[in-house]
């Protein structure tokens, strides 16, 4: 499956639930989707076909999270996630709604197909077992959106019918300990690889247990735990080991091309959307960063970057250095600032160049696109809406590496050992060579806290991450407070956020009228 194809057709045929005495030879119906050997292949095809969406990873909605952090700032307010970063949003915003209806359509794919592929006697067995073990991880997946972002949720685990639009929210514990024990199970049914490329996109055992270790690292976290539970670190931690353990994942060995379609499906590459270069089959992130430039870095996340000596500029060698010059590798691999070259010009300060436009900050990230210094064609510089080929990596290596740093660091346990083979790995990757970047720096848990923190920061900027972590992390509430800056310190706007509020989000307003057994809603949202 080495990209994945959106079957419009799809929503429909599974949203559909007949009765008919007779059945229909014009048509398909959910009693004999199921039968034939390509409609039940394209039923899988559905269940992944909603990673696309766009208010999970479709058009250029990962972007658009990220200004949700402070790391970028989105002007328009797509979907409402400026809103989200103003403290200003409400329960009838347009991502807090798609994204619940999204994960949920996707589940409801996954059951049906649970629930009715056996009937299938046209496929092999061994294939019928591999669709039934990528489907529950998909279905993982579609739950672990649902519990990182609204909480409680229902749990549903049939295929759609009408009496579910009655179902309560269950306890978020309750939820979180179905996906653990659907992930161990299928990552043992799922294989470790495959040789076929035409398999690449399919979760593997190492996908399963990445994703296991996420959910785990997001249930640890003083979010949920205030006191630290160290039980769950060290499943977090275990999580993650058995993912390196298995000695299929490697860095790979360029920061920047990893963002290419040169290393689509690569060694780092852990579970992937799939994206080709069609209208409609691709994401939207070349337009984005190159035209609208409404997921646009911001001072902020400039500032953060360390200096080349691995530390902070006002503690380094480096400090009088000119602004952008000398600082981490991985600032000029992530960021377009003023007086770079992109796309064969230099970027002007103002942001009005004639193939790209940065005004909003004077910032753009190079992530995801197929653009960087190099001068483009017409053809290239016209990719539109919905034609970005390149993949967007839902789990990578590198985050596993730091996962475990982070999780082995808050028991305590994080040896020069474990520094060296996780830490000093990605710094290494990314360009340092100073002994004060690559070393172990102390056996603090603080201060190699402040480490990891910075890591994941620089490391995933432009990926969607950080603002999950600050809400795991609970240093939302002071690090989404005040003005937000252009490159030259201009302010833009000013961000709030109330602690007793914004860290979960609410069952929109629409959710609610469908089904009153949501209620209550998270605290702060009312009713």
């Amino acid at each position: 499956m080495k990209k994945i194809i959106l079957y419009s057709l799809i929503a429909a045929i599974l949203s559909t639930s007949c009765n008919l005495t007779v059945v229909p030879t014009d048509r398909y119906d959910q009693e004999n989707f199921w039968l034939g050997e390509k409609t039940a292949r394209a039923g899988l095809t559905g269940c992944y076909a909603v990673l696309s969406e766009a208010s999970l990873y479709g058009n250029a909605s990962i972007l658009w999270e990220e200004s949700a952090s402070p790391n970028a700032y989105n002007y328009d307010n797509r979907m409402g996630w400026n809103a989200i970063s103003l403290g200003t949003h409400t329960t009838d915003l347009s991502i807090i709604n798609s994204r619940w209806t999204a994960a949920y359509r996707g589940i409801g794919r996954c059951n049906a197909l649970l629930d009715n592929i056996d009937k299938n006697t046209l496929l092999s067995s061994n294939e019928i077992a591999q669709m039934k073990a990528e489907a529950r991880f998909l279905r993982a997946l579609y739950y672990q959106i649902l519990v990182t972002y609204y909480k409680d949720v229902p749990l549903i685990l049939s295929e759609p019918q009408l009496e579910q639009n009655n179902l309560p929210r269950i306890a978020h514990e309750e939820v979180v300990e179905f996906i653990i024990k659907e992930l161990d199970e299928v990552a043992t049914l799922l294989p470790t690889r495959y040789s076929n490329r035409n398999d690449f996109g399919r979760p593997t055992r190492g996908a399963a247990l990445a994703l296991k270790a996420r959910l785990l690292l997001f249930e640890a976290s003083p979010l949920l735990n205030p006191e630290g539970v160290e039980n769950k670190w060290q499943a977090a931690a275990a999580a993650a080991k058995d993912v390196i353990d298995l000695g299929v994942y490697s860095l790979h060995g360029n920061y920047r091309s990893l963002f290419s379609a040169s290393a689509e499906n690569g060694v780092e590459s852990i579970f992937d959307v799939q994206y080709i270069n069609e209208p409609n089959m691709g994401s939207s992130f070349d337009i984005t960063l190159r035209q609208f430039n409404n997921a646009a870095p911001i001072k902020d996340l400039i500032d953060s970057y360390w200096m080349i000596d691995g530390r902070p500029r006002n503690n380094s060698i480096y400090a009088g250095s000119p602004v952008y010059e000398n600082m981490d590798p991985r600032f000029k691999m992530t960021i377009v600032y003023p007086g770079a070259t992109f796309m064969g010009e230099i970027v002007r300060a103002d942001g009005n160049n004639t193939l790209f436009k940065t005004p909003q900050t004077g910032f753009t990230f190079k992530k995801y696109s197929i653009y960087d210094e190099a001068p483009v064609s017409t053809a290239q510089a016209q990719i539109g809406d919905n034609m970005s080929e390149i993949n967007y990596m839902i789990l990578r290596y590198a985050d596993v590496l730091l996962m475990y740093a982070e999780a082995k660091n808050e028991l305590g346990e994080l040896t020069e050992d474990i520094w060296n083979n996780t830490i000093r790995e990605i710094r290494r990757r990314a360009g340092f060579s100073a002994a004060s970047a690559l070393g172990y720096p102390s056996n603090d848990i603080g201060v190699l806290r402040e480490h990891i923190r910075y890591e994941r920061r620089i490391e995933f900027a432009g990926e969607g991450y950080y603002y999950n972590d600050i809400r795991r992390w609970k240093t939302a509430e002071a690090v989404m407070l005040g003005s937000i800056q252009k490159h030259d310190g201009t302010n833009i706007i000013s961000r709030t956020f109330d602690a007793g509020r914004d860290y979960w989000w609410p069952v929109s307003t629409t959710q609610m009228e469908l089904n009153p057994n949501l209620r209550p809603n998270n605290p702060g949202w009312g009713e």
